[in-house]
């Protein structure tokens, strides 16, 4: 099975349609008036709809069990047409498309089967996806209408001395640069207050969108980004931290003694992450790309 460990929780949706085509008005009458043999031809189709939708994992290989939160079934008569369509919600690391196209397919086959007996000539029709949402499919890429333009600084001190090589920095310029993100410098300081600081200033008369430390964010001695920078941010984030200190929970315990900030320093995005390669790609994975939301609110564009 694909590994989802990674992803997030979001409310998702989908809606599947399926129709079913009988061939005469009669059909539609004994349908209409409760005259099926077999009995309410929806309400056993309601009834296996939900069955089908909760056992789809255990039919269809690859997907993963998921907590359906929502699922409703309609029926509606076009002409000669049945047409059915199921809606799923979820909160979840992965999509209800397959379910609610599952669902479908299991509806019209009992309308099938239940019609039969008195319409030799009855169709099962086209079965899609009619709507999805959630997840990696709404992620909007704000940078193609506004170019956001970053810098990123390693704090470490065994980096700038040269005992180690950088890491988390080449990872975090990569990652930015997936989401359409322009790092237009990229520098090593050591766990100095005052280093971290003529970064800010430098990164603020650069006129650059965002500013990204990764390193100094623990609670030894010489982890002083968090203290360097609160005392420059005009207006903090809390929440966005918290997200990333959450996510980080699920796969390492020890996230939780992580004293990251975030927020602004006049107009430009300030953001502390962890010095660890895992570190980084948990937080822009936590993070990106709804925190390039912020730019646009920014600028009044409202939340649409």
């Amino acid at each position: 099975m694909v590994d989802i460990t990674h992803k997030s929780y979001t409310l998702r949706k989908a809606i599947a349609t399926a129709v079913v085509v009988t061939s005469n008005g009669r059909t539609v009458d004994a349908i209409k008036n409760g005259q099926v043999p077999k009995g309410n031809v929806y309400e056993f189709a309601r009834a296996a709809t939900l069955l089908a939708i909760k056992k789809t994992s255990d039919l269809i290989p690859d997907c993963h069990p998921l907590p359906i939160e929502y699922a409703a079934v309609d029926f509606e008569i076009e002409g000669l047409t049945i047409v059915i369509s199921v809606t799923v919600h979820t909160i979840y690391k992965t999509g209800v498309e397959v379910e609610a196209m599952h669902g479908a397919s299991v509806a019209a086959l009992v309308l099938y089967d239940m019609l039969k007996p008195i319409d030799k000539n009855v169709e099962i029709g086209s079965i899609r996806l009619l709507h999805k949402s959630g997840g990696k499919s709404d992620q909007v890429h704000l940078a193609e209408n506004r170019k956001i333009r970053a810098v990123v600084v390693v704090c470490s001190d065994s980096v700038y001395s040269g005992e180690k090589q950088d890491r988390s920095g080449l990872i975090l310029k990569e990652l930015l640069e997936e989401h359409d993100v322009e790092v237009v410098k990229l520098d090593v300081v050591p766990d100095e207050v005052d280093a971290i600081q003529d970064q800010l200033n430098a990164a603020q008369g650069l006129g650059v969108d965002m500013l990204i430390y990764t390193g100094g964010t623990g609670v030894s001695n010489r982890d002083v980004t968090p203290d360097a920078v609160l005392p420059f941010l005009t207006k903090q984030l809390p929440g966005v931290m918290e997200v990333a200190r959450q996510y980080g929970q699920q796969f390492v315990k020890t996230a939780m003694l992580s004293r990251a900030v975030a927020g602004f320093a006049g107009n430009m995005l300030v953001l502390t992450l962890p010095g660890s390669t895992n570190g980084v790609k948990e937080s822009m994975r936590a993070l990106f790309p709804q925190i390039l939301h912020v730019f646009p609110v920014k600028d009044n564009q409202g939340h649409g």
